[in-house]
């Protein structure tokens, strides 16, 4: 079983970072801090009009949150990243990211000619700044997913959801199979329900490795009979 780690980068709390990560690699993010917060753009490096769906993904494998053995799928079916490992079993993927604004009126505003190194940048700026680099943008951005993040019902009579503070500790980890190219955007800002007044967001450790392909007895191929059908397409368009 091939399994060779390649390069690791350590991504500080608060900023982007961005991966061409190819077939049969994996990207393993290690949260370096408690309540650590990693929201998630994906596209097909062949065409990045080939993103992550988050709402089919969730749908068509009968969940709520993104756990192992999911497929992340994108909006043709195909899977584009399998998750093969997790110490936790519950990853936001419907609440979305934070905003400029959101920070500013929680954190108060800065920039980088004030503050250096310790501007408070929003999920949105982070992902963004990343996607520009490579000649995408605004209208680029999708749904993401929040890992290390679990969001539950509050219990009001809106019907609100609330961040469930302690759920990710550092230690804690997810590990991502590229099943095509795969173009990953990362953003380590805080979750925009986390609670806590003040700006202290994790960073966390990115390793990536060389690993096989999904087997036959693969748990992504045996967990439900759409992961299965994603993970088929995706070979294919290797083929």
């Amino acid at each position: 079983m091939t399994r060779d780690l390649l390069y690791g980068v350590q991504v500080p709390g608060g900023s982007g970072w961005s991966i061409l990560l190819r077939r049969q690699q994996a990207l393993r993010l290690t949260a370096q801090g408690p309540d650590a917060s990693v929201s998630m753009l994906v596209y097909a490096a062949a065409d990045t009009t080939e993103r992550l769906n988050v709402p089919d993904t969730l749908k068509a494998q009968m969940a709520a949150a993104v756990r192992a053995p999911m497929t992340l799928m994108s909006d043709m079916g195909k899977a584009l990243l399998s998750v093969t490992a997790s110490s936790l079993d519950w990853h936001d993927a419907i609440t979305g990211h934070g905003l400029d604004a959101d920070i500013a009126a929680r954190f108060g505003g800065t920039t980088y000619q004030s503050a250096r190194n310790e501007w408070r940048r929003s999920a949105r700026t982070c992902l963004l700044e990343e996607l520009r680099v490579h000649g995408l943008d605004n209208r680029d951005l999708h749904a993401t997913v929040n890992w290390f993040t679990k969001i539950a019902p509050a219990d009001d009579a809106a019907g609100s959801l609330r961040f469930v503070p302690g759920h990710a500790r550092e230690g804690d980890f997810v590990e991502l199979r590229a099943e095509v190219d795969v173009f990953v955007v990362l953003a380590t800002s805080p979750h925009p329900l986390n609670p806590d007044a003040q700006w202290r967001p994790a960073p966390v450790r990115a390793d990536v490795f060389a690993v096989d392909a999904p087997a036959a007895d693969d748990a992504a191929r045996q967990f439900r009979d759409e992961s299965s059908r994603s993970l088929v397409m995706a070979e294919r368009s290797c083929a």
